[in-house]
């Protein structure tokens, strides 16, 4: 008779256990938070929205739903995960004071919103400064990617409308700092927009690009070097006339749609005049060809503009497009660079596809869908989900190092936060003690202590 195997063990349960902590990871945000200053940031910056018979501070408040929704939550009750750990989290208000708040912060508009931005700023710049060499912009250079995030509705919402992709929702326009292939992503500005809006809005990318300069170090607002990067539903008349008329201090790389001028410009290219298409390493892309458009191919537009197309072999099955050539895909994007091969360059314009992982990161990270019902709370809610994803990215950049720095909220969430540990008190000091089989109980440890080193700002 043959020994079964794959079977589960038998276990009895109940519900007297006392001293465990779930979700003991989280620490390592709550570290993140304290060694930042966000959380004293965030404490100052909402005083005035704290009455003066209040228990709980109005900046703990909005920092506890951020770290909720860090840990995977997406609405508001969800904050009841961090009050069932006030070992880990301290006292967490009730979901009646936490709707209250997020009503006055709402009620207050513009002047809550930029109180909130105000202290995310100021947190955001001594990052940089912790990270040191580690920073992603710490050779000078930061790229910004504005890009549209399609939210849907399932009920009447304010704002909520029926979007160009035929669903029912919103259509937020976010902007994201790239940290390169060594890092993630970090959320500058977040717009709140009704679904009808459209994709190639110029003033909704102003409004962004706005918001995201103003995010950036102060060494970033001036000087050629911020990058403003988006796919064709930024390349409008409007908003690369205002990039242009910022050249001294932005430079950009904006995705165009094939016109028929600019179909008409590829017949007359030359062969000798197309560039092989490279890849980050160096390598040459089999198949992908670059070459940049001469002479006013678009009339009006800003001067000094350039317009480099791309053309590559379809993937097998892929359907062509009517402005497509000799049975080649083709993609263009306008870019004010000037000093820089233009093989290179296109490398840089594609390399805009990470935006779609932070975008992906977002909604894992309370943006699945927008919990409450005015546009004003949900412009709150959004300033909420990019604290989660900031910490989501300062904890990495501040505490993890090779591939772990790369992990997405949902494998942080899996294999840091989710860890169980003992809370234990002796010496008059508290020890959350990890289980010894977790495999990333070195991995959090390791990062606890980096944390714990850096200086202390709250």
């Amino acid at each position: 008779m043959s020994k079964r195997i794959g079977s589960y063990p038998r276990v009895r349960v109940s519900g007297g256990g006392s001293g465990v902590v779930s979700q003991a990871g989280g620490v390592l945000l709550v570290e993140t938070a304290r060694r930042t200053g966000l959380a004293a940031g965030l404490s100052a910056a909402l005083a005035p929205w704290r009455k003066p018979s209040a228990v709980h501070d109005p900046g703990k408040i909005l920092l506890d739903l951020a770290l909720a929704v860090a840990l995977g939550g997406h609405c508001l009750a969800d904050i009841g995960l961090l009050r069932s750990e006030p070992g880990v989290f301290g006292p967490v208000a009730s979901d009646p004071t936490v709707s209250r708040l997020v009503d006055a912060l709402a009620a207050a508009g513009p002047r809550a919103l930029a109180a909130i931005r105000r202290a995310g700023a100021e947190v955001r710049e001594r990052v940089r400064r912790l990270a040191g060499q580690d920073a992603p912009d710490a050779d000078g250079h930061v790229v910004v990617d504005i890009d549209g995030v399609p939210v849907l509705a399932h009920s009447e919402k304010q704002g909520a409308a029926a979007t160009w992709k035929r669903t029912f929702g919103h259509h937020p326009l976010f902007a994201f700092v790239d940290h390169g292939r060594e890092g993630s992503g970090e959320p500058v500005a977040g717009l709140l927009r009704p679904g009808s809006a459209g994709s190639n809005t110029a003033a909704d990318h102003i409004a962004a690009a706005r918001l995201a300069l103003t995010q950036l170090p102060k060494k970033h607002r001036r000087g050629r070097r911020t990058l403003i990067r988006t796919d064709s539903g930024g390349g409008t008349h409007d908003f690369l006339n205002w990039l242009t008329a910022r050249g001294r201090w932005l430079s950009y790389s904006i995705g165009m749609t094939i016109t028929e001028a600019i179909h008409q410009a590829v017949l007359l290219v030359p062969a000798s005049a197309w560039t092989p298409a490279v890849e980050p390493d160096g390598q040459v892309r089999d198949g992908a060809w670059v070459a940049e458009l001469g002479g006013d191919v678009l009339k009006g537009w800003p001067r000094g503009m350039r317009l480099i197309v791309r053309k590559e072999r379809p993937h097998p099955g892929a359907q062509l497009r009517f402005t497509d050539v000799d049975g080649m895909r083709l993609t263009c994007f306008a870019t004010s660079t000037t000093t820089v091969p233009i093989a290179a360059l296109e490398l840089r314009h594609r390399q805009r596809a990470r935006a779609e992982d932070r975008i992906r990161a977002a909604r894992d990270t309370g943006l699945r869908n927008l919990p409450l019902h005015d546009a004003s709370q949900n412009q709150v809610w959004l300033e909420i989900v990019q604290l989660a994803l900031d910490l989501l990215a300062w904890m990495p950049m501040l505490a993890l190092d090779g591939p772990a720095r790369r992990w997405e909220p949902k494998r942080l969430r899996m294999r840091l936060f989710s860890a169980a540990a003992q809370l234990v008190t002796t010496g008059r000091r508290r020890w959350l003690r990890l289980a010894r089989h977790w495999p990333w109980t070195g991995t959090i440890t390791t990062a606890f202590e980096r944390l714990q080193a850096l200086p202390n700002l709250g």
